[in-house]
């Protein structure tokens, strides 16, 4: 079990992390290397020989490998990422790279998304050094950069260009995973990740006539956005029920007490109630038209306009999703991906999901741990190049009312003390059993 000074170093890795500005706003300006020198240096402390790699100066990533018992073991790699998304001052209650700890609270950005758990795992390889505990496995722990991007100069690059840090990985753990969500009826639940859906950020361009605004023009190439913009954001996906997903369904169905007729998901998710939240966004795919540029003057017809729209699509059904902005666009708007990733999916029936249900339960026994598939995307994605199955499993017990999922990248993002130490314990657990 974890000791005391590591339930200690937690919170104070958390803030300090917090305080190390690491905002990526996906132009390229953002510098990790800073928040990767600390964590290379508490790894560097704990006996380990850190690395760290750049693709573009400043854009640093952190690899280490804890060697286990069992060289004949499959290795385990544990991963974070170390930037941020942008936050605005003025919106916060405490400043968002303050790291403040005020009423046994942690404030800032990176509080839930992720630098917590970069602190949970810098704390327990510390805490293990300590007490000279080595897993069984070998365990890989990267700590990345550009996740909230592209993760061209992160976890892609590492796939790419280094894939031999990662030898005898077959299972991964990341964010997004074994945290407390309360159904509003005095249960419990810990969702583990499971699956991923795709990322489809696409771009659409429409093409016309340029000319006056105050001519008649039937190639108005905003009009004929506008149109395809309209369909995708109103168009009903249909229902398509993965493996992860058929899962989750059935076992918080079955903490109600209520029988699981997939045959009408819609109905089945109103009696879930609340716990419906935890599935909803994973039984279709998506289409979230997000940007619009067009024209330079009020009376003056763009050649061309031009949106964004964040696409989703779960795991077999990229095919189906190509097709249907095919149709959805029509004749006069083309589009494309303007980034794409996978979709995921990883067993529920492992020995590895089932050590961290057991890892959760012995810290929280009330707890109905289930699984559930990401509506979102992690570095996952990249690492899955490498044939390593993704689990999002990053531990917090939070009291009622605290929005986790609302937090992520959001204003006053901050995260309980308590959670982070129950954390630490958590992931401690599991590790020693994985």
């Amino acid at each position: 079990m974890a000791d005391q000074l590591a339930l200690d170093e937690v919170v104070t890795f958390t803030s300090d992390l917090i305080r190390i500005d690491t905002t990526n706003r996906g132009g390229g300006d953002c510098q990790e290397r800073p928040a990767a020198e600390y964590a290379a240096a508490k790894l560097a402390e704990a006996g380990l020989e850190p690395v760290m790699l750049e693709r573009t100066l400043g854009r640093t990533n952190v690899v280490a490998r804890l060697e286990g018992t069992d060289p004949s073991a499959d290795a385990l790699l544990l991963h974070g990422h170390l930037d941020v998304v942008p936050a605005e001052p003025a919106d916060w209650s405490v400043h968002p790279f303050s790291g403040e700890i005020r009423d046994g609270v942690v404030w800032g950005r990176g509080a839930v998304d992720m630098k917590n758990m970069d602190a949970m795992i810098l704390s327990v390889v510390r805490s293990w050094a300590r007490e000279g505990v080595r897993p069984r496995r070998d365990i890989v722990i990267a700590f990345t950069a550009d996740e909230e991007a592209s993760a061209a100069d992160g976890a892609g690059f590492l796939a790419d260009q280094h894939p031999h840090l990662f030898e005898g990985c077959t299972e991964g753990v990341s964010e997004s995973g074994a945290y407390t969500f309360h159904d509003g009826q005095g249960r419990q639940f810990y969702p583990i990740g499971a699956g991923e859906r795709g990322t489809g950020w696409m771009r659409l361009t429409a093409r016309g006539r340029a000319g006056h605004g105050s001519k008649v023009n039937r190639e108005n190439a905003v009009t004929r956005l506008a149109a395809a913009v309209t369909r995708i954001g109103e168009h009903e996906w249909p229902l398509r029920l993965t493996p992860t997903v058929r899962a989750a369904l059935t076992e918080i169905a079955a903490v109600y007490g209520i029988e699981t007729d997939l045959s009408d998901v819609d109905a089945l998710l109103d009696k879930l109630g609340g716990a419906a939240k935890l599935v909803e966004a994973t039984v279709r795919n998506s289409s979230n038209p997000t940007m619009l540029d067009a024209g330079y003057k009020v009376n003056v017809i763009p050649g061309e306009a031009v949106a964004h729209v964040d696409g989703r699509f779960l795991p077999d059904t990229e095919e189906e999703f190509r097709a249907t902005m095919d149709r959805l666009t029509g004749p006069d708007v083309d589009w494309e991906f303007a980034h794409r990733e996978i979709a995921l999916q990883a067993p529920v029936d492992s020995p590895t999901f089932a050590a961290m249900r057991e890892a959760v339960r012995a810290f929280a026994p009330e707890a109905y741990t289930v699984p559930y598939c990401m509506s979102g995307g992690t570095d996952a994605k990249q690492f899955a190049r490498l044939g390593i199955t993704g689990y999002g499993f990053a531990p917090l017990k939070l009291p009622e009312g605290f929005d986790y999922q609302a937090l992520f990248h959001g204003v006053d993002e901050r995260v309980p003390v308590e959670a982070l130490r129950f954390g630490v314990q958590v992931l401690d657990r599991f590790l020693r059993s994985a």
